[in-house]
């Protein structure tokens, strides 16, 4: 009799222990649905790191900079004149597979932007940019985009480096669906960290 209790007791104690560890980590496996779901909605709707590639953002940003960009600001009109955005060439590529781009912000809806042999004009009036190098010339890259009205939902990029830069002047506005956000900041090279 004293067998059979002990070995109740033990078999109790046994799928106790079962219990408590398969309790523990279903709670571990909810914590890490969480964060993971959490990340997700990080990632796809609020903020994102992007790469520098290439160097059509010099002296400013620089190949192999790491950057967090932000997506909400594009949604409550908070993208303004000169911002740093990062833009998806899904609709000047026609496909899915190019790479995004990092340009300035020139022009706005509703703006009127013209490329002059002084530089650029937006509303009549010659811009001063101040993130250029001096003596920075702007070319004009295409009759199409000598002046230009933008439209509702249309923006006028280009690139700081603008010898090199492909951007507005060569395929024209970009849709607002196409800007992905704004360039919070720098993260990596560490030594640069911080607004570029």
């Amino acid at each position: 009799m004293i067998n059979n209790d002990q070995q109740l007791k033990s078999r109790l104690g046994s799928t106790a222990r079962q219990q408590d560890w398969l309790t523990e980590l279903l709670d571990w496996l909810k914590y890490i649905l969480i964060a993971v779901l959490i990340g997700l909605l990080l990632v796809v709707f609020i903020i994102q790191r992007n790469s520098v590639i290439g160097h059509s953002m010099s002296p400013n940003l620089h190949h192999d900079d790491q950057l967090l960009v932000e997506k909400v600001s594009k949604l409550w009109g908070g993208i303004g004149y000169g911002d740093i955005v990062t833009i998806s060439t899904r609709e000047l590529a026609g496909h899915d597979d190019g790479p995004n781009i990092i340009k300035r912000i020139i022009g706005m809806p509703g703006d009127a932007i013209r490329i002059g042999e002084e530089g650029v004009y937006r509303n009549g009036q010659l811009l001063d940019e101040p993130y250029l190098v001096p003596g920075t010339v702007t070319r004009l890259r295409s009759l199409m985009y000598e002046q230009v009205t933008l439209q509702e939902d249309e923006y006028f990029i280009m690139g700081d480096n603008r010898e090199i830069s492909l951007d507005s002047r060569t395929f024209g506005p970009v849709h607002k669906k196409s800007i992905i956000g704004k360039v919070l900041l720098r993260f990596y090279p560490f030594d640069q960290f911080g607004f570029p």
